[in-house]
């Protein structure tokens, strides 16, 4: 039997994947990073897991493909007979900014497939191994947006909001098997997603003062898939300098 406790973090190759997928690591996880395209910033991950003494592995699928998910987690399966996934962090998504009279059907539907639909394949495909063994974890990255709404968001904003209807749900169906369900709500945070964002006129909305850094995200996440989390479950935590409706 493998004595070794593993960690899922989708879209794990950059910005806040990458910052929680090092956190993870420093907690004794060996960590799956998951990614869709780029291999050779989810290379750089691993290689900073190993780096800081820990280990893990790459895997590759793109969340919003259902058929990819199974036979990617399925493949990770027959490598880890003994093992099963315990900490889920549904992190992988995008962003296809457009104010909704201009919306295009295709950055309607990437937005929702990537966030929603890929919640729900990866984490049915999991939870099975999490309720057997009475021990799981998952963390949902939703954002400001799911709670505030954005204009030129609205895709991003329903995608997010019904994240954390579905995290809400889901806490209350696998409480009993001691699997706890939460959201973190990252505001402004330094990484690609917000790079093309004006840092300068919209810290001034924020109350602290500055955007986050990813790491504030890790250590959130972190936390709620520690033991001393137990208890909480069905829970959206925001990370956003104070910045609400």
């Amino acid at each position: 039997m493998e004595n070794k406790r593993y960690a899922l973090v989708t879209g794990g190759s950059r910005g806040i994947g990458r910052a929680i997928c090092l956190k993870l690591s420093k907690m004794g996880f060996d960590v799956v990073v998951n990614f869709k395209s780029n291999r050779m910033a989810a290379s750089e991950t691993l290689d900073m897991i190993k780096e800081q003494g820990g280990d893990g592995e790459l895997l590759q699928f793109d969340v919003a493909d259902g058929n990819a998910v199974d036979a990617a987690l399925a493949q990770w399966e027959e490598r880890h007979p003994d093992s099963y996934i315990e900490t889920l962090v549904n992190n992988a998504g995008v962003r296809e900014d457009s104010l909704l009279v201009f919306m295009q059907d295709k950055q309607w539907h990437e937005v929702i497939d990537t966030t929603l639909n890929g919640f729900f394949y990866v984490t049915r495909r999991l939870l099975k191994g999490m309720l057997t063994h009475r021990q799981g974890r998952i963390v949902n990255i939703a954002s400001l947006s799911g709670i505030k709404g954005l204009p030129g968001q609205s895709n991003y904003s329903a995608a997010k909001a019904a994240l954390i209807g579905a995290t809400k749900a889901l806490a209350q169906e696998v409480a009993p098997r001691k699997v706890t369900v939460n959201a973190v709500a990252p505001g402004f945070i330094v990484s690609d997603m917000t790079k093309d964002l004006n840092e300068t006129s919209l810290k001034k909305l924020v109350p602290a003062g500055r955007f986050g850094k990813p790491e504030e995200v890790a250590a959130t996440v972190a936390f709620l898939v520690s033991d001393d989390a137990a208890y909480i479950t069905g829970e959206v935590i925001s990370v956003n300098g104070g910045l609400y409706t």
